[in-house]
Order: structure tokens, then sequence, then C-alpha cells
């Protein structure tokens, strides 16, 4: 039997989200906030997004404002950026003709190797051959409305990039942490 609070709190199912160590978000107002902090990061993710300036517009601490991104949205507030950017740089190397450079930095990365190596660990392709195939499916997709298109190729990012990395390398690559038993 689940704890009475539990049950007084929120019925059976805030019982099972607390016991998975995942309380939903119940607060409107909070949930207001991390939306008004999710749609600056869509309206400018070329910008630099730390925690701390999402927290400002937020108007909660840096730590509760990640802890209740990731509970709200299911990832933390670095990967979706990255997932906004990634997106953003596909559709403009679907359609425009704009240099692998200049896609780069127009999509906020300061490196233009650090851009290659996340969109590659990201997309299973380089940037290039991305480009020469989103461009070749052109013709098929024509009658696909745009929203589903992107729907479609939105990047996966529910683990992270290094762990993403490491599976595919068979474990061969170093965790960035030390892991303590």
């Amino acid at each position: 039997m689940p704890h009475r609070e539990c049950l007084i709190n929120g019925g059976p199912r805030a019982a099972t989200a607390a016991a998975a160590g995942a309380e939903p978000l119940l607060d409107p107002a909070l949930l207001r906030r991390l939306l008004r902090a999710r749609d600056r990061m869509d309206a400018a993710s070329h910008e630099a997004w730390p925690v701390e300036r999402l927290a400002e517009v937020s108007g909660v601490s840096a730590a509760h404002f990640a802890r209740s991104f990731k509970r709200a949205f299911g990832i933390p507030p670095h990967r979706y950026l990255l997932t906004r950017r990634i997106e953003q740089a596909t559709t403009l190397l679907r359609d425009t003709e704009l240099s692998i450079t200049e896609i780069a930095f127009t999509t906020g990365w300061e490196s233009l190797g650090t851009f290659g190596r996340i969109f590659r660990d990201i997309t299973g392709h380089s940037p290039g051959a991305m480009r020469r195939e989103v461009q070749a499916a052109m013709h098929q997709l024509d009658q696909v409305p745009g929203c589903v298109v992107k729907a479609a190729q939105r990047p996966d990012l529910t683990i992270a990039v290094l762990e993403k990395r490491r599976r595919v390398a068979g474990d061969k690559v170093r965790p960035s942490t030390k892991e303590v038993s």
C-alpha cells in the first residue's frame, strides 16, 4: 500500500512517480516559467544558454531549474539546446547553399570540429553526407507537411552523447567522470 501522504497529495499515480524518484511537476506557475525559458532558447538557440541564464529567465535557482526542466521535459536543458541546434543545422543543410562552416556558426557552435563531431554522434552522418542525403530525398518529401518532416528528423537525445559514443565503441571510450561503486 502506498504511503498515506502520497495518496493524499496526488493519488496512486503520484505515489508511483515518487517511488521511482520522478515526481511529476504539478505547479502550473513553475511550468509556465520553464516554458518561458524553453521559448527563449528556441527563439535564440544560437546564443549561449548556461543553466544560470535560464534560471534567471525563469526566476528560480540554477539547481532547481535544472531538476525541474528535466522532470518537465524529459531531458536536461543542455541536451534540449543541442537538439534544437542540430534540427536547425539539418534544415539549413537541406534548404540552403550555405557552407557547413557558416551553418555551424549560424546555429551557435563556436568550433567547426565540435559541430561536426556532435552532429555525427547524434545523426549518424557527417554534415556533408547529411546534406547530400536530405537533398536527394527532397522530391519524395514534397507532399509531406514540413512539421511532419521536422518531427521525423528530430534527433533523439534521451541519452548523453558521450554515452552514445561509448555504446558504439563497445565501452572503449572512457567515461568523462569517475564512477563510484
